[in-house]
This record gives structure tokens, sequence and C-alpha cells, in this order.
């Protein structure tokens, strides 16, 4: 049985490599009609290929020829249909962002991984944060914070201290970065479908940028983050090494 497999890769020579050889090995198809589509890169190329893929609506397999590859499987040119058709899927429902900046402007964003707060100037960020309207911090001095989703939660999430989610747990963890007052916060964990605001109080003074998986958005005055379920990013991975696996090998690590 054959499949249409749409490849693409990464800039970095060695991805570019692996797309010609499978290229060769197993044709390549284009994206739009495509069964499968295969990423070769790290973690970064494969959120930047689910995010570009996203109303093609293919379920996208990533082989690692990047760094991290978290999100990757393991490179081999050699059986790769019979791994695509054992392959396990995740199915990922990525966060929202919506950022009003100081100047009025509202921007949109998607993020799979984390939406995330940092200071942009020299002093602390001072953030007010409230949950479904209702404020549960009346001020957080910090560095940043972050709102992650479970398929995140192994990346700046756990830098940052925060917890390692189950893929399958339908919450969202907060976490505060570098938090001053009150120092000993160290976060929540929230239900998925709770919508998440964060003021940035004094924001002329103390300037705060967002971020959407890498998409920056400066000098914002409020964001508001929630699940979006109505998209959905479906990851393929080699049996046994599934995102539920690896998220709980982390944690043993």
């Amino acid at each position: 049985m054959t499949l249409r497999i749409a490849f693409c890769a990464s800039r970095a020579p060695i991805a570019q490599a692996a797309l010609a050889g499978l290229s060769r090995r197993y044709g390549d198809h284009a994206e739009q009609g495509a069964e499968v589509i295969v990423a070769l890169g790290g973690d970064g190329f494969m959120l930047h290929t689910l995010h570009r893929t996203q109303a093609l609506e293919v379920p996208v397999y990533g082989m690692n020829r990047g760094t991290v590859g978290f999100l990757m499987n393991e490179y081999s040119e050699h059986g790769l249909v019979e791994r695509l058709q054992a392959a396990e899927e995740a199915v990922i429902n990525p966060l929202m962002m919506r950022a009003t900046c100081v100047d009025g402007h509202d921007h949109h964003a998607l993020a799979i991984n984390e939406v995330s707060l940092h200071r942009s100037g020299s002093q602390a960020a001072r953030l007010r944060i409230s949950v479904d309207g209702q404020v549960r911090m009346a001020e957080l001095v910090c560095d940043g914070a972050l709102v992650s989703t479970p398929a995140g939660s192994t990346a700046y999430n756990y830098s940052a201290h925060g917890p390692i989610l189950p893929i399958g747990a339908d919450v969202l963890a907060l976490t505060p970065v570098a938090a001053f007052r009150p120092r000993r916060w160290r976060g929540a964990l929230l239900p998925k479908s709770a919508g998440v605001t964060f003021e940035v109080l004094e924001p002329e003074k103390r300037p705060v940028m967002a971020e959407a998986d890498g998409e920056a958005v400066r000098d914002v005055l409020r964001v508001h983050i929630r699940s979006e379920p109505d998209v959905a990013h479906h990851v393929l991975f080699d049996p046994g090494h599934g995102l539920e696996e690896r998220l709980i090998r982390e944690q043993f690590v």
C-alpha cells in the first residue's frame, strides 16, 4: 500500500539532506491532497508546520533533524510507510491569545505550547490575574507569567518550574516566571475551559510583551487566553513513543 506523503523541512542542511533522500525514495506529494505530512527538523519547525497546515486537517508526523525533538520521532529513511501506518495519533487543542496593546490595537494568535508574558524593560512587571472574570491575584510582581497546554508543559513551562501535565488532562498550567511578590507563589492548575486574563499595571513604566509560540506583541495592556476547542492539531508518533508516554517519562529523568 502506498501513502500520499508530503515532505517539508527546516533550512538546516541536515534537514534539507533528509528531505532530498526521502523525496527520492517515497515521492513528494503536494500538501493539498496528501494523507500525511512529514516534517523534518526540530520542535520549532514542527510548531511552525502545525500552524501553517492547520486548515488542511492533515496529520503531521515529525522526524528529528533538529536539536530538541520532543514532538518528533527518531529519524530513519527505512520503513517510513510502515511507521506511518502504525503511528499513534495525539490531538492537541491550541490556546487562543487576544492581546490588547497600549495603543488600542488588538492582536490574535494561536499557541500550541504556551502563551507567555515577559517584562520588556528594566523593571519587573506588575500583573493582575483574573480567571473567568474573577480577580484571583490583585498583583503579581515578576519577570513574567505563562499559560501552558499539556503538550507544551515540558517546554518553557517546565523551565519555569511549572508542572508537567498528562496529555489527556483537561487542565492548563498557569506558571509565574521569577515571581518576586508573592515570592513563594508557584502558580495554579486551571480547568481547560477557563479563560485567563492578565492586566498589565503601570504599562508605561513597566512595559510587557506577550508571545504565542514565538509570535510576539509588544506593549500589551491586557492579554486574554483560552483554549480553542474548534481547532485540533493531529500529531503522529511511533507506537510506544507517543506524547503521553514522553510526558510521563520526562518526569523520571
